[in-house]
């Protein structure tokens, strides 16, 4: 058996945007897409930390899909084009999408989005080709979500490319039955949350807590 597992050390998260940079540069997200994102725990804005100065706090949530065992978006996707893989991917289907949105509105965690438009690319695409050809050119008006880089665990390669641009080595991937594995390896020996567990999604995507800190800020769904 084998079940994919994230890892993110939110310590280690310096809330640079490479992660979201690099999926997006490998999936060939459309503008105004972004299969990850970095969300701030402090102020109300970006990047505004909580507390008066000198007592001030401030630390960084990135969120992508959760690749639940107990996915809401599978359940409810009337076509099928969600599935949940052996491996623990959560696979959308672009072929089948239907551009129903029901997966929108039923993630708790608020992470599919939706392709009003197809990705523009700078500069032209006769020139430069932007985005890994193993990932399927999507059509608009269908959804869209990280996919734990399928294309290249496909390869054999278990290295998605959020983990391989971030500077800081915030992120962790790999299998979780395999017990000699290192995200085996932090689970048993580190102490992990994962988002919104009351639900009984039973997400893959494990977070280290800051330290010092009992609990990072709960995602909500928009």
């Amino acid at each position: 058996m084998t079940k994919l597992t994230m890892i993110i050390d939110l310590s280690r998260c310096i809330g640079c945007w490479t992660c979201a940079v690099g999926c997006k540069a490998e999936n060939d997200e459309p503008i105004g897409i972004w299969w990850n994102r970095i969300l701030t725990n402090g102020g109300e804005e970006m990047d505004t930390p909580s507390g008066t100065y000198p007592d001030v706090s401030m630390s960084y949530m990135p969120i992508n899909c959760q690749h639940c065992d107990n996915a809401p978006c599978v359940k409810v996707c009337p076509v099928g084009a969600l599935v949940k893989r052996e491996d623990g991917i959560v696979f959308l289907d672009w072929d089948r999408c239907i551009g129903c949105r029901y997966c929108l509105i039923a993630c708790p965690y608020g992470i599919p989005s939706f392709n009003w438009s197809p990705p523009i690319q700078f500069p032209d695409n006769s020139q430069f080709k932007i985005g890994n050809p193993l990932v399927p050119v999507r059509p608009v008006g269908v959804a869209e979500k990280c996919t734990f880089c399928f294309q290249r665990v496909d390869a054999g390669n278990l290295t998605p490319a959020c983990i391989e641009v971030c500077p800081a080595g915030a992120r962790f991937f790999g299998d979780l039955d395999d017990p000699t594995s290192e995200v085996s390896r932090i689970i048993q020996t580190t102490p992990t949350i994962r988002l919104r567990e009351e639900l009984g999604t039973e997400p893959s995507v494990y977070y280290v807590p800051p330290r010092n800190t009992a609990r990072p800020q709960e995602v909500q769904s928009d």
